[in-house]
């Protein structure tokens, strides 16, 4: 009797999960998002260590959902004492229900020191901003 119930019971769970299967909707494929800009950089921190200079990024987004934020060096022919870096993101598909409020973001990147180079300027969609590299071995 019990095996008897025991198949009735899987059986009936296999039917509900082919229903189930078959009544969900098909997700239609979404695109990724390309990187953009994130909103606004709030601070930037330069520092030399070991012949690298390790930059530190915080800012914040328009909204939620952004992933991926990222530093991403960019060429600056105009001043060669500056590294300039595009503070990056990716924001939330345009349907995602999404929470509409000014949120931090942060970013931080290794990169390799230049000679004559004395600051590092981050680069967002509202603003930019500059900052001296301080070295770590002259304290």
């Amino acid at each position: 009797m019990s095996e008897r119930i025991h198949r009735i019971a899987a059986g009936l769970a296999g039917a509900l999960l082919a229903a189930s299967a078959a009544a969900a909707p098909a997700r239609p494929h979404v695109a990724p998002q390309p990187e953009r800009p994130v909103y606004k950089v709030d601070s930037v921190i330069a520092t030399l260590s070991n012949g690298k200079i390790l930059v530190q990024v915080k800012g914040a987004v328009s909204s939620g959902g952004w992933k991926n934020v990222r530093l991403r060096l960019k060429r600056s022919p105009a001043d060669p004492h500056t590294l300039v870096v595009d503070f990056l993101a990716t924001p939330p598909p345009p349907d995602a229900p999404v929470i509409q409020a000014l949120l931090p973001v942060s970013a931080t990147t290794v990169l390799p020191q230049r000679k004559g180079v004395v600051a590092v300027r981050a680069a967002a969609d509202a603003n930019e901003m500059t900052a001296q590299i301080l070295d770590s071995s002259k304290r």
